[in-house]
């Protein structure tokens, strides 16, 4: 067997060597669960996610380590890794990003390339909180779901509470009324875009006030679209 070709199956890996490759996966992996704090602007924050960065990033390095240059490794690793089922929703494809970040981070370290991790935590880190702060890229307003019943019998018509909509929303769009079974009742769904940020407490007061509105709800969480 060619020298090169035992090469692929050794690997040699010392006790100081993995203690401090997963001491950097560690600390990059608490950098990087500061930087999503910081740059998350959802709803759904749990601080369950924010320790599994940490610790994917350590578990990368391990299966990094383990694997080495060993391909025998590397395909009984990956014929293992195929029986696990992953079966939970990612809905922010901010929460996804960060995952991949981690395991970027911690193959690295797991590699060896101790300044590499390090450099490229605190670069990527901190362009993903300008990003979210300054909204270089996507500067348009978000928009909201509006939905609340109208009683078809109430004196008020229609065009009251599309000037109170009006009088808050820069724009809005019906996007759907129907029926609420035997009743007089019509749920409306709006999709519109606020003048201003917080400002939602009048909108649904004034609604609220009109004869024949009830059940206003406004939407800011994406899984409702």
């Amino acid at each position: 067997m060619p020298q090169e070709f035992k090469e692929i199956f050794q690997y040699s890996l010392t006790l100081e060597e993995a203690f401090t490759n997963l001491g950097i996966a560690f600390i990059c992996g608490l950098i990087i669960s500061y930087f999503y704090r910081k740059s998350y602007n959802g709803g759904g924050y749990t601080k369950s996610f924010v320790n599994s960065l940490i610790v994917l990033a350590m578990i990368t390095a391990v299966v990094i380590m383990v694997i080495g240059n060993n391909l025998a490794r590397a395909f009984g690793l990956v014929g293992a890794m195929s029986i696990i089922r992953f079966r939970t929703a990612v809905k922010e494809t901010l929460d996804i990003i960060f995952i991949f970040f981690a395991l970027s981070i911690g193959m690295a370290a797991g590699v060896g390339f101790h300044q590499l991790a390090i450099l490229a935590t605190i670069t990527i880190g901190g362009v993903l909180v300008i990003l979210s702060r300054t909204n270089l890229i996507s500067p348009i307003k978000k928009e909201q779901l509006l939905q609340f019943n109208f009683n078809t019998k109430s004196p008020v018509s229609e065009k009251e509470y599309i000037k109170i909509i009006n009088s808050y929303a820069s724009k809005y769009k019906l996007i759907n009324a129907k029926s609420l079974g035997d009743t007089d009742l019509i749920e409306i769904s709006y999709f519109i875009q606020l003048r201003k940020e917080k400002i939602e407490e009048g909108l649904i007061t004034e609604l609220k006030n009109l004869e024949g509105v009830s059940g206003i709800n406004i939407f800011f969480d994406e899984e409702y679209f």
